[in-house]
C-alpha cells in the first residue's frame, strides 16, 4: 500500500463502505456506518486515500493554457467568453466533506498517536482545498464540519471574508506541518508536503494582495507584505531542515529532463516532494506522449514569446541579440540556456531510447515549438498509456517562492538569490542572477506591451523581480501554474496579445534538425511544388497562418480578439443555482451580472 499510494484511490474509496478483504471483516455489511468505523489506523488510513483525489493529475500537470503554452481552442478565460454557470464550474465541495467527516469520526479510534497524524493528513487537505476555492472565487464560506441536506443554516450561509479564510488554512496547515511524518515520501503527505503548501499559499495571497488592491479583504486584515514575510519564511525553514535540494545528477544537458522522463519518483526525492505514482503494472496511466506526440491531441505548443524568454547560455539577454525577431529556428536555438533544449524539440533532439533524430513536427505541435517534457520513448505513444510520474510539489518552486516573497516585500539580498534562484540555474551551468545588476537595467522585452509583458511591476526591484518571473516561467514550464501566477500578478492583458510560433521568412523548404533533411515545405501557390518535405502547408491556409501573410511568425489565432475585463476576469463567477438555493446570501463576485435580483 506504502508503495503505490494513492494511485488506487477509487478503489480505496468504494472498499471503505462496502468491505475489502480483512480491513472491515470485522463488521458485517449491513451493519457498516460511520459510528462503527474509523477505529483503527488502518481504517484512518483506507478512508484517507480518497482525498489524494484532490491533487492534480493527469493533463492538469502537463498541460498549459496561458500565455506560453497554447493549442487548438483557446479556453473561454483566455478568450474573454466565460459565461455564468447554473451549477459545477469549481463550486463543489464533496472533497471537503470526505475531509471533515474524517475529523468528525477521529475519536472512534483509541490510538491518539494515529488520530493525530490521520488529523494532521485532514486538516492539510482542508488547506488545499480552500487554497483552490480563494484562488477561484476570493472569498467562499467556512465549512469545518459535515454539512447535510437538512443544515439549512449553515448551506445557506453567506462566504465568510477572504482574511478569515485564510487564517484557518494557516491554522490548519501549521497543525500539519508540526504533526506529519518528517520522513521524505514521494508519494504520501509529509511535513515537507505541508511547508511547501504553505509556501506556495502564502505567496499567492501576498503578491495577490499587493497587486489587487481593489478587493476588500475582511476586517482587520494582515497587508500583503506580512504574507510575503510569511512565505519567506516558511521557504527558508524548508530549506535549511528538510533536506531537499536541487536534482542535478546527469548534469546541466540531462538533469533538468530527466526530473520528468523518471518512470519512479522516488528516485528523485532530492527534489521531488511530492508525485503522483503512475504505473502501468496497476494500469494507472495518463497521455502525456499522447497529448505531445499526436494530431489529434491539442498540438499543444510552446509559444515564442516564451522561447524569447529563455536567456542565453552565458546568461546575457536573447531579446538584446540584433535581429531575434527574425532569427530562423536552428539560429535562434543555440547557446541558449539549457532548459531550452531539456523542455521542446532542439536539433539534435532524439526520443528516449531512440536515436534517430527527432525535428519538431507541425502536425503535433500548431506552434513548432515542440514540448518533450513528460514525453517517454515512442512505446507509449499510443493512447493514455503514459506512466512517468507527475511532479506535484518539487524543491524548486520553495526555492523560488522564497525569492520572489523577498523580492516583492523589498528584503531582498544577494545572499538570498545565491541560496535560492541561483542554485537553480547552477542546475544547468547558467550564470548567477546578479541583483544590483538586474536592478541597473530591466529587461524591456519582459515589459514590452507589443509580446505581453508584464505592466504591473514597479519601485527599486523591478529588474529583479522581472528575472525572478522569467526563472520562474522557465523553471516550472508546463508544470500548471502559469495561469494562476498571471492572476496573481493582475497582468490579465497579457492574454489579449497575440499568441506567435516559430518564424519562417516565407515559402521555401526547411530543415529544422540542421542536419541536411527537410523537414517541412511552405507553398504560396494552388499546389505544392515537389519535395522530399514530410510535411507541407499552404502558407496563409487555414492549416498555416504567417502574421505578415507568406512571412512571419506562425499566428494560428490572427483573427481571433481575444479580451479581458480587468474589473472582473481575476475571479470566477458563483454558479446561479447556488446564489437562488441561499436566497441570496451568496454574493456574486464583481462584474458578473447574472439578472438575480438579490
Amino acid at each position: 500500500m506504502k508503495k503505490i499510494a494513492y494511485i488506487l484511490i477509487p478503489v480505496l474509496a468504494c472498499c471503505v463502505f462496502t468491505g475489502c478483504d480483512d480491513l472491515l471483516d470485522a463488521v458485517p455489511k449491513d451493519k457498516m456506518s460511520p459510528d462503527t468505523f474509523f477505529k483503527s489506523e488502518k481504517e484512518l488510513k483506507a478512508f484517507s486515500m480518497n482525498m489524494y483525489g484532490m491533487l492534480p493529475g493527469a493533463g492538469s500537470l502537463f498541460m498549459e493554457d496561458a500565455d506560453n503554452y497554447i493549442q487548438m481552442g483557446l479556453t473561454d478565460e483566455i478568450k474573454g467568453t466565460r459565461q455564468i454557470e447554473p451549477s459545477g464550474n469549481g463550486w463543489s465541495w464533496g472533497a471537503l466533506r470526505n475531509v471533515n467527516t474524517l475529523i468528525e469520526y477521529l475519536p472512534n479510534c483509541d490510538d491518539a498517536a494515529a488520530r493525530t497524524r490521520y488529523e494532521a493528513l485532514a486538516r492539510f487537505f482542508r488547506a488545499y482545498f480552500y487554497f483552490e476555492k480563494v484562488k477561484r472565487f476570493g472569498d467562499v464560506p467556512w465549512y469545518d464540519k459535515p454539512v447535510g441536506s437538512a443544515d439549512t443554516d449553515a448551506l445557506n450561509r453567506p462566504r465568510d471574508s477572504r482574511e478569515f479564510i485564510m487564517g484557518k488554512m494557516i491554522e490548519d496547515i501549521d497543525f500539519a506541518i508540526g504533526h506529519l511524518p518528517a520522513t521524505k515520501s514521494a508519494y504520501e503527505i509529509t511535513k515537507w508536503t505541508a511547508m511547501a503548501l504553505k509556501s506556495r499559499f502564502l505567496l499567492f495571497e501576498g503578491t495577490f494582495r499587493k497587486y489587487h488592491t481593489e478587493f476588500d479583504y475582511g476586517a482587520n486584515a494582515h497587508e500583503w507584505k506580512w504574507y510575503l514575510d510569511e512565505c519567506a519564511k516558511v521557504s527558508e525553514e524548508f530549506m535549511g531542515a528538510s533536506g531537499y535540494g536541487i536534482h542535478t545528477t546527469g548534469g546541466a544537458s540531462k538533469a533538468y529532463y530527466s526530473l520528468f522522463t523518471s518512470e519512479n519518483a522516488t528516485a528523485n526525492t532530492d527534489e521531488v516532494i511530492l508525485a503522483r505514482n503512475y504505473n502501468s503494472a496497476y494500469n494507472v496511466t495518463h497521455n502525456a506522449n499522447g497529448m505531445m506526440n499526436s494530431a489529434t491531441n491539442g498540438r499543444h505548443g510552446m509559444t515564442r514569446k516564451m522561447v524569447a524568454s529563455y536567456l542565453m547560455a552565458d546568461g546575457s539577454r536573447f531579446t538584446d541579440r540584433e535581429g531575434w525577431e527574425t532569427m530562423d529556428f536552428v539560429t535562434e536555438t543555440q547557446d541558449r540556456d539549457p532548459r531550452l533544449a531539456q523542455t521542446i524539440r532542439t536539433p539534435g533532439y532524439t526520443r528516449l531510447g531512440d536515436k534517430t533524430p527527432c525535428p519538431p513536427n507541425f502536425l503535433y505541435c500548431m506552434t513548432g515549438y515542440h514540448p518533450t517534457k513528460y514525453v517517454m520513448g515512442l512505446d507509449k505513444d499510443n493512447y493514455n498509456i503514459s506512466d512517468v510520474d507527475l511532479i506535484i510539489f518539487r524543491a524548486a518552486e520553495v526555492l523560488l517562492n522564497f525569492a520572489e516573497a523577498k523580492a516583492e516585500a523589498g528584503t531582498l539580498t544577494q545572499s538570498d538569490l545565491d541560496m535560492s534562484v541561483n542554485k537553480i540555474r547552477a542546475r544547468v551551468a547558467l550564470p548567477k542572477l546578479d541583483m544590483q545588476e538586474a536592478n541597473a537595467n530591466p529587461d524591456p522585452f519582459l515589459t514590452n506591451p507589443d509580446w505581453g509583458g508584464y505592466q504591473n511591476v514597479t519601485g527599486s526591484n523591478k529588474g529583479v523581480i522581472l528575472e525572478i518571473r522569467r526563472e520562474r516561467a522557465v523553471e516550472l514550464a508546463q508544470e500548471g501554474f502559469r495561469y494562476y501566477d498571471i492572476m496573481r500578478w493582475k497582468e490579465g492583458q497579457v492574454f489579449t496579445r497575440q499568441f506567435y510560433g516559430m518564424y519562417f521568412p516565407g515559402p521555401g523548404e526547411y530543415d529544422l534538425n540542421s542536419d541536411g533533411i527537410v523537414d517541412i515545405l511552405l507553398y504560396a501557390g494552388d499546389s505544392a511544388p515537389a519535395s522530399t518535405a514530410p510535411v507541407k502547408y499552404k502558407v496563409g491556409s487555414a492549416d498555416f497562418i504567417l502574421s505578415a501573410g507568406e512571412s512571419g511568425n506562425v499566428n494560428p489565432y490572427k483573427e481571433l480578439t481575444c479580451k479581458w475585463n480587468e474589473g472582473r476576469d481575476y475571479l470566477y463567477p458563483i454558479p446561479t443555482d447556488e446564489r437562488n438555493l441561499t436566497g441570496g446570501a451568496l454574493k456574486q463576485n464583481p462584474g458578473w451580472n447574472d439578472n438575480l435580483n438579490f
